[in-house]
């Protein structure tokens, strides 16, 4: 069963969430704060993360913070009052997955968890076929309309990281940091040359778009 770390100072909230996520059919993990979660993930494996932004002790960028630094790929989802776009890069550039602001229908916060556990299986599947193309991680290669796509290494794992989390931001940091070696001279500024040669290269490709997001960095989109 997928089991989901609730970071929650809210009594009445954190069971609510708890009692919902259960009746979806996950097993839902309740903590009072960042610190409390951080000692939980010591303890056991989640799948999932679900957290509030401001609590006491440890907060949920800090929570996000740490656990980034342990895990890349484990989704990330805040609970905040605070929809201003300051926040939301803070949470981006953190390495969140997504937001769901206060209050918010416990339909809707469903909807969301099983959209980011979706995304987060695509990255592991071999092959990603989107639209005309197909990516085959194994073998490193990648066809539009049945012609090879002459992608070098770098490309196509900037490529399928994108894919493989579709309508999801990433950094230009969060790519550097998951692509490039960290003794590397790659600079912020080499991650937007190498979107624009991708861009150039997928041009053919009918079923997704390489966005731009200003102010944070980039997103695959399906059409």
């Amino acid at each position: 069963m997928i089991r989901i770390l609730v970071a929650e100072d809210d009594e009445k909230l954190n069971k609510l969430v708890c009692r919902s996520l259960s009746d979806g059919g996950y097993e839902a993990v309740g903590c009072r704060d960042g610190a409390e979660a951080i000692a939980a993930m010591d303890g056991g494996r989640f799948d999932m993360i679900v957290s509030d932004i401001m609590m006491p002790r440890t907060d949920g960028f800090e929570l996000a913070e740490t656990v980034r630094a342990a895990d890349k790929n484990i989704p990330i989802l805040l609970m905040t009052a605070r929809d201003d776009m300051a926040a939301k890069q803070k949470g981006y550039r953190l390495g969140i997955d997504d937001y769901i602001v206060k209050p918010f229908d416990m339909d809707e916060l469903l909807l969301r968890v099983g959209a980011l556990m979706r995304r987060a299986k695509v990255e592991t599947a071999k092959k990603l076929e989107i639209g005309n193309l197909v990516m085959d991680a194994d073998e490193h290669t990648a066809y539009v309309g049945g012609e090879e796509l002459n992608l070098t290494v770098r490309e196509f794992d900037i490529l399928h990281k994108l894919l493989s989390y579709p309508k999801k931001t990433f950094t230009r940091t969060q790519l550097m940091e998951a692509l490039w070696d960290y003794d590397s001279a790659a600079t912020p500024r080499t991650v937007d040359v190498y979107m624009a040669k991708l861009r150039e290269k997928t041009a053919a490709c009918d079923g997704f778009e390489l966005v731009t997001v200003h102010g944070l960095g980039y997103k695959a989109v399906p059409k």
